[in-house]
């Protein structure tokens, strides 16, 4: 589709209110994504429609603050996926360094995140692959968000096998557990996510079982 094709159908529907480009990673098709919602910004005038993107985070630093400037005066979110700290593990799960990722994240956090902290512009998860992304990995995480800004919010998604890792179980639950104490103890909003994999209905539940 070409930029006045979707950005007219858009405009079309005004049942919607929220634009969020995911994948994958929407970075690839980042510069048509901006087309998409500057120009669809035009055509609703008045109207509520906020821009969200989530992704990898290792994006062209120039796009990803012109993204994040839409995020933020449309009321939308930058969402990264800071899939591990240490590089190596980065390029065993996924094949790319995450220096990229962590300076982006960084940029949003001091540029953007100040100015809209009652809705978040900013926020962070992290797929608890298991065996891999364990609770060194997830100290460390929450100690680079933390430093930035405590309040910043962050999610620690239970791994559940499919696809090229459909060789490794779901999350056990004490690597769960630790993971959430040690984000806790450095950030003010963490949050589990993914549960029902682990036959459990909402975070309180998961909060209770934890370990006095």
């Amino acid at each position: 589709m070409t930029v006045e094709e979707l950005a007219s159908q858009i405009n079309t529907n005004h049942r919607i209110t929220c634009i969020c480009y995911f994948g994958g990673s929407p970075e690839p098709q980042l510069p048509f994504s901006l087309r998409v919602s500057k120009r669809a910004r035009e055509y609703a005038d008045d109207r509520v429609l906020r821009f969200c993107w989530e992704w990898n985070g290792c994006g062209d630093p120039g796009l990803v603050s012109k993204a994040a400037d839409l995020a933020l005066e449309s009321g939308g979110n930058i969402k990264f996926d800071l899939k591990c700290y240490t590089p190596s593990l980065s390029f065993a799960l996924s094949g790319v360094d995450n220096k990229r990722a962590f300076s982006n994240f960084e940029m949003i956090a001091k540029q953007h995140y100040s100015k809209r902290p009652e809705l978040p512009v900013l926020t962070a998860t992290t797929l608890l692959v298991s065996g891999y992304v364990d609770v060194v990995e997830v100290e460390r995480i929450a100690g680079f968000i933390a430093e930035l800004d405590d309040s910043i919010p962050y999610s620690l998604l239970v791994f559940h096998p499919n696809y090229a890792m459909s060789d490794l179980p779901v999350t056990p639950m004490d690597q769960v557990q630790e993971c959430y104490l040690a984000a806790s103890r450095l950030l003010e909003n963490v949050n589990v996510g993914n549960l029902h994999t682990l036959g459990m209905r909402s975070i309180n539940e998961f909060i209770s079982s934890l370990p006095s």
